[in-house]
């Protein structure tokens, strides 16, 4: 254990969960319609506004968009468990570098079951470049060729499962595929599998607690996005252990 890298990582996923209230509410609309550029009142917000915490100058109290202190904690902890399993090697830093953007897309599935391209896709980008980096330092411990192997194979597989089922899955849900499938093939095709399987028992469980709450129906679409990012997380975490 590291004490001092996992307290770190914890500090940085507090201080930068703190500024993905303003892009989660900025990002939160349905799917065609352009990013949120007024308050909840109508009033317009500045346009560069973009991190940190939103303010609108014509609202009481001003502040536009509350939830700082919980996406704080979540990435902290997020964090925290990637420094634990990890440790110091140099694909710990890719990681981190990507937890704040995995979990901003899970707050606006969450809001909206919509996860924009404008993440998902820069997002498997900066995974592969960050890896191939990552693979270059002495002491890396998964395989950059793979990675890029499993980013592709595993949006064909969720590609598959949307064109036969268009109601059970979104193109989002696709998409965000690729950038999971980049890293969790890093560590193997093993984690590939885990955190596949992690994510469908996940949204089971998850659809299955919605409908026993009287939340949701039988055939009530709900957020994937969320699901896919613990199941990653889990098979990364498995993967940094046992590397």
């Amino acid at each position: 254990m590291y004490p001092l890298l996992i307290v770190a990582a914890a500090l940085y996923g507090a201080l930068a969960g703190t500024l993905l209230v303003t892009p989660g509410y900025r990002l939160a609309v349905p799917e065609g319609e352009p990013w949120r550029a007024t308050c909840p009142a109508g009033h317009p917000l500045p346009g560069g506004a973009w991190i940190g915490r939103l303010r609108c100058a014509s609202c009481p109290g001003g502040r536009v968009a509350a939830g700082a202190a919980r996406s704080a904690a979540v990435l902290a902890c997020c964090c925290a468990a990637l420094a634990a399993a990890v440790g110091p090697r140099p694909e710990l830093a890719v990681w981190l570098l990507a937890a704040p953007v995995v979990v901003l897309l899970a707050v606006v599935d969450l809001a909206v079951q919509r996860l924009p391209d404008v993440l998902t896709l820069p997002l498997a980008l900066a995974l592969a470049g960050g890896l191939g980096l990552a693979a270059a330092v002495p002491g890396a411990a998964g395989s950059w060729p793979r990675a890029l192997l499993a980013g592709p194979v595993l949006g064909a597989v969720y590609l598959v499962l949307f064109l036969v089922n268009p109601a059970g899955l979104g193109f989002g849900d696709v998409k965000l595929a690729v950038p999971v499938g980049v890293a969790l093939g890093w560590y193997g095709w093993e984690a590939v599998l885990l955190g596949t399987f992690a994510g469908f028992l996940l949204a089971a469980g998850y659809g299955l607690a919605l409908v026993l709450a009287g939340r949701a129906g039988r055939r009530t679409p709900v957020p994937f996005g969320p699901c896919i990012a613990l199941g990653a997380l889990a098979a990364v975490l498995a993967g940094g252990l046992t590397v």
